[in-house]
This record gives C-alpha cells, structure tokens and sequence, in this order.
C-alpha cells in the first residue's frame, strides 16, 4: 500500500526530521574536536553519530518529496528514531561514556527530541493512513 495523499503534517515532520538530522549530523562532524573534549565524549563518537545521520536526513528527505509514499518507509525511519533516542538514553546508563554533566543533559536532550519527532511521526503516519481508508 502507499499513501497517495499524505496528510501535510507528515510532509512536514519527515522534512523537519531530515533538515535537524542533517544540521545535527553536520554539527557533530565539523565540532567533533571541541565537543568530545569539552563534553568529555570521545571524539570519534561525535564524528561518526554525525557521519551515520547525513545518509539517514537524505533518505527521509526522499521519502517527504515523493507524490506517494509507502508506509513501510515512513515505519522504519520510525524504528529509527525510536532505536537512536533509546541508544541515547542508554549510553549514559552503560559506563561507556563518563561525559560531564552539561554533556549527559546534551546526550539525554538530543535523545528525547529524536523521541520527540519518532512520536510525531508516529501520529501523523497513522492520521494519513485513516485519511486515506
């Protein structure tokens, strides 16, 4: 199945999704250095998380721009978000990290806003879907 006429407000939140995705990704590349340092978390962490979310803004980006869009797509970008916000809660929890507190608040922040959009998403994904039945 794919949805013809996507509700707005799913257009809206994948292309909101992909832009903070993409700066987030962008910021952590080019700030690695001073982030990981200053936060106390490993550099490579910084760079790589940024790394890993400039392919995933160009996908959901793709999926907002289509006429049609399948379901399936916007689910997993859903299992996404819901996998990357609880990697960020759960990262402190592991001992892997010990960042400063200003650091565990930027960790457990950016964790909950990802929640934030899987949420939104969520309910837009399902609002589109009974629009269409």
């Amino acid at each position: 199945m794919r949805l013809t006429k996507p509700s707005f407000s799913l257009r809206w939140v994948l292309a909101a999704d992909a832009a903070s995705s993409a700066g987030a990704g962008l910021l952590l590349m080019l700030a690695a250095e001073p982030l990981g340092t200053s936060l106390a978390i490993p550099t490579d962490l910084f760079f790589f998380a940024g790394l890993s979310m400039l392919p995933f803004a160009g996908l959901v980006l793709y999926v907002a721009t289509r006429a049609a869009i399948a379901p399936k797509a916007v689910w997993a970008i859903i299992a996404f978000n819901a996998l990357w916000a609880l990697d960020s809660l759960l990262l402190p929890a592991t001992g892997w990290v010990a960042p400063t507190n200003f650091g565990l608040a930027l960790v457990v922040a950016q964790g909950l806003w990802v929640a934030v959009f899987a949420e939104i998403e969520y309910v837009a994904l399902r609002r589109s879907m009974t629009e269409a039945a």
